[in-house]
């Protein structure tokens, strides 16, 4: 069949896939280097604990058989590994059948990862990841041109990334259609970058062009996505941009990125096409097969972007094939922060001596300037800033983690910048309070060196201390060994 394949994109491809494929490297080497302390055996939310109550069809997941500590990390590193021989291009050297089945070892490790990672992996570029990945099996290698239906695939995928961001805030916030969002969200966003103070304190006539620009890229342009050469790739360049710009404004794991990957599948480069042999006939009838599911499971998210109710970031089969995508519908007019406090003193008052935990990411010393971090994802420092929005947000771990301070827990310290407690002398009692943020202007930045103002809301948690042991035996630190409040 020769509509079948569109040999023009192979450049197209061997970009997609390389670029794919460091962001796969990316997301294994967070959860590598993080998950002890999130959903280890000893984490805040446990996987064994999880996957005891889940059953397999709901989350499907290689850690339903067997989960350790050790085995978690084999998978990981496996993971870092796989993406690296492909990174590096090891899927050209191989049949056709052994590049995808090399493509598919990630993603059934990741799969593994994100259904049991509970709300710690609870984020749309989780989905987005699994579902570039899927598509990214059936592109085949040098063997074969790309075929036209997975291309078609990656960009409707792009498509409902964008499309359904801009109608989630256009039937979202009324600053959207005001074009006063961005007054506020550079400030409030979880977590800012090096470069956002600057964004935020652009004149306001700028941030209404912003708004504006960003209507027209992710409601108007997608639709440029299906249409010949050399609009579509005007168009997924265009998006590549405003990605480009987002990256800049702050950290958002690697959501920016891959779109920006998921972009780069639609742009045709320039260049002769090397000459290809025969597309096998199972080849064929796998990626027709994989096409027409895809097709049918999508009515969802069509379903969902048409909408009035519409809903951001959901995924309606536990592989992640299909999904809905969004962000930011609302925006919050006011950052606050929840400040985490020890004290060593033996009996915790006001005048005692509180010393502040470090958060690597989120704000917190005010004369610290923000850091870039993404396409690496914190994912602590993006919970808390939910934690800030709402207790409830953080109910399911937050005592788990004062529970971890309390002991020094060592994982969960790596998790930190900084801890003001040595590793044998863990604080008596820790304390949080809810602090209001606001970028320093000008003049303050001047005068104090200070890159955030804050000012304290209330108390957000009271002092707290771990349960007084039992005599004859030592202090529990399993899940169930909860702090207790000061009295």
């Amino acid at each position: 069949m020769e509509w079948f394949t569109a040999p023009d994109y192979w450049l197209s491809r061997l970009v997609f896939q390389r670029a794919l494929a460091v962001v796969y490297l990316v997301a294994f080497l967070t959860a590598l280097r993080q998950f002890r302390a999130l959903i280890g055996e000893r984490g805040m939310l446990p996987v064994p604990r999880y996957t005891a109550r889940v059953p397999f069809r709901r989350a499907p997941s290689l850690f339903h058989l067997r989960y350790t500590d050790r085995f978690f990390a084999g998978c990981a590193w496996a993971g870092c590994a796989v993406s690296a021989g492909l990174a590096a291009g090891v899927d050209g050297l191989l049949p056709l059948w052994a590049a995808m089945l090399l493509w598919l070892v990630p993603w059934l490790l990741y799969l593994s990862v994100v259904t049991v990672g509970q709300t710690w992996y609870a984020f749309g570029w989780e989905s987005l990841l699994l579902e570039t990945g899927f598509l990214a099996v059936f592109l085949g290698n040098d063997e074969v041109a790309p075929p036209v239906l997975v291309l078609f695939l990656l960009r409707w995928l792009l498509f409902r990334v964008e499309f359904g961001a801009g109608l989630i805030k256009m039937r979202g916030d009324p600053c959207w259609r005001r074009l006063t969002c961005l007054d506020h969200h550079h400030e409030t966003q979880p977590m800012p970058g090096p470069l956002s103070r600057f964004f935020h304190l652009l004149p306001r006539p700028v941030h209404r062009v912003e708004v504006a620009a960003n209507h027209v890229t992710q409601l108007v342009v997608p639709f440029a996505l299906f249409a010949p050469q050399p609009v579509a790739t005007a168009a997924a360049g265009l998006m590549a941009a405003t990605q480009a710009w987002l990256v800049l404004s702050g950290n958002f794991a690697w959501l920016n990125w891959l779109t920006i990957v998921l972009a780069l599948s639609a742009v045709r480069f320039p260049g002769s096409a090397p000459s290809f042999p025969g597309t096998p006939l199972w080849y064929e009838a796998l990626v027709l097969a994989v096409a027409a599911l895809l097709v049918f499971l999508s009515h969802r998210p069509v379903l969902n972007m048409l909408s009035p109710r519409q809903v951001m970031n959901r995924s309606y089969d536990p592989l992640r094939l299909v999904n809905t995508y969004g962000a930011f519908g609302s925006v919050n007019r006011v950052r606050y922060e929840v400040v985490i406090e020890g004290t060593a003193d033996p009996v915790a008052r006001e005048d005692s001596v509180w010393r502040e935990y470090e958060f690597r990411g989120k704000p917190g010393d005010p004369r610290r300037r923000p850091r870039q971090f993404a396409p690496y994802h914190l994912r602590l420092d993006w919970l808390m800033w939910f934690a800030a929005l709402s207790p409830a947000y953080a109910a399911p771990w937050f005592g788990a983690l004062v529970e971890r301070l309390l002991e020094n827990d060592r994982d969960t310290l790596r998790l930190l910048r900084h801890s003001p407690f040595g590793p044998d002398t863990p604080p008596r009692y820790v304390r949080a309070r809810l602090f209001r943020y606001r970028f320093a202007h000008r003049d303050e930045r001047r005068a104090t060196g200070a890159w955030w103002v804050r000012t304290v809301v209330r108390e957000y948690l009271p002092p707290t201390r771990l349960s007084a042991p039992a005599p004859d035996r030592a202090p529990e630190r399993g899940p169930g060994a909860g702090p207790d409040r000061a009295p």
